[in-house]
C-alpha cells in the first residue's frame, strides 16, 4: 500500500485541528473505485465534524471531505462505471480531504462537457442535497414561490438557478448588499436582507410561499411557518441556529403544513445512487449546456484546509470554497 497526503482532524475544535498527515492509500471494496483527487469541496457538514458533532457513518473515512473530483485510478469488483481513467465528481461518505479516496461507483458522476474538475468538485454535495430536498422532499413546482435561506451559499445558489430554471418564482434572504446583488444576478426574484427587513412580511406580502429551504433553524423555525402559504411546506436542513423553537402547531392543522427535513450523509447507499441518477437525467444536461453553473468563491492548497474553514465560518463567502489538492 502505497502513502498519500491527507487532512485529519486531530482532536474536536476549531479550523486551527486540521492538520496535514501521510495515511494509507485506500483500496476499493466491492461496488467501490478509488479516484486519484484533484479538488475536494469545502462544506458545512466538514466543520460539524471537525467540531465534533457530525460522526462518520459505520465504515466511512474519519478524514473529511464529502465531494471531490479527479481521475478514477481503480475499481473494485462489480464496477462496470466508471472506468480506470475516467474523469469524475463524486459523493464521498468522508475522506475527500486526501490525494486518494474510495467511494461507491454509483455515486459518481462525469464531469461535464465543458467543465473544468475545479467547477465539478462543486457539485455533488450541494447539488445532491438541493435535488433531494427542493424537488423530492419538497415537490416544487412551476409557478409556486420558493423562499431559500442563505442565497449566497453554496446550496443557495445552486436552489436559487435550480428553483429557476424549473418555474418557480425564488426569493431569497442573504446578510449584505452584495450577498442580495449576486441572489438577483442567479435568478432570485426578490433578494431580501435579513439585516435590514423581515422575510416574513415579504413573503406574506406576495401570498407566503409555497416552499422554503431552511438551514438556520433556530428562531426563523416560528417565522417560516408564519411566511408560508397555506398547505406549505417547510424543508429544514441544517440549524445554525440550532434545532429547538417554540412553535404552534395547531397551525400546522388549520392551515394543512408539511414540515420535513433530511441529512444526506445518514442517507443507504442505494437512496445516494438513485439521487445521483436523478441528477444525471435532469440536471446534467443543464450544466452542459451553461443554464446552470456552481458559484466559485475561492481556492486553498490541500495544507491550508484551516484556512479554508475560518473562510467558511466567516460567512463572508459567496459559493462555494474549494481544496486544490493537486495540479
Amino acid at each position: 500500500m502505497t502513502d498519500m497526503r491527507a487532512i485529519e482532524i486531530s482532536e474536536p475544535g476549531g479550523p486551527e485541528v486540521l492538520r496535514p498527515v501521510t495515511r494509507g492509500r485506500p483500496e476499493p471494496a466491492a461496488g467501490q473505485v478509488v479516484i486519484e483527487v484533484a479538488y475536494a469541496g469545502v462544506n458545512r457538514p466538514d466543520a460539524l465534524q471537525r467540531a465534533g458533532n457530525y460522526a462518520p457513518p459505520p465504515g466511512a473515512s474519519d478524514l473529511p471531505g464529502l465531494e471531490a473530483s479527479g481521475t478514477v485510478v481503480a475499481v473494485g469488483d462489480g464496477v462496470d462505471w466508471p472506468r480506470v481513467g475516467d474523469a469524475v465528481c463524486a459523493l464521498l461518505p468522508g475522506g475527500g480531504y486526501a490525494e486518494y479516496v474510495a467511494t461507491p461507483a454509483a455515486h459518481c458522476l462525469p464531469v461535464p462537457d465543458g467543465m473544468g474538475l475545479k467547477e465539478a468538485a462543486c457539485l455533488p454535495e450541494t447539488f445532491f442535497t438541493v435535488w433531494t430536498n427542493v424537488f423530492d422532499r419538497g415537490g416544487l413546482q412551476a409557478s409556486e414561490r420558493f423562499l431559500v435561506h442563505g442565497g449566497s451559499s453554496g446550496i443557495g445558489t445552486t436552489a436559487i438557478q435550480l428553483a429557476r430554471h424549473f418555474g418557480a418564482r425564488v426569493f431569497a434572504t442573504a446578510g449584505s448588499a452584495e450577498k442580495c446583488a449576486a441572489c438577483t444576478r442567479l435568478g432570485a426574484e426578490r433578494a431580501i436582507n435579513y439585516r435590514d427587513e423581515d422575510f416574513v412580511e415579504v413573503l406574506r406580502a406576495e401570498g407566503g410561499a409555497n416552499l422554503i429551504l431552511d438551514m438556520v433553524g433556530g428562531d426563523y423555525i416560528p417565522r417560516n411557518v408564519k411566511a408560508l402559504a397555506d398547505d406549505g411546506r417547510l424543508v429544514q436542513i441544517a440549524f445554525l441556529q440550532g434545532p429547538k423553537a417554540e412553535l404552534n402547531f395547531a397551525q400546522l392543522m388549520v392551515r394543512r403544513l408539511t414540515i420535513t427535513g433530511s441529512t444526506l450523509r445518514p442517507q443507504s447507499d442505494l437512496a445516494k445512487a438513485r439521487i445521483a441518477e436523478a441528477l444525471r437525467t435532469h440536471v446534467w444536461p443543464l450544466l452542459e449546456a451553461g443554464r446552470v453553473a456552481p458559484v466559485m468563491d475561492s481556492e486553498f492548497p490541500l495544507d491550508e484546509a484551516a484556512a479554508a474553514h475560518a473562510r467558511m465560518e466567516s460567512s463572508d463567502h459567496i459559493g462555494k470554497i474549494v481544496l486544490k489538492v493537486r495540479d
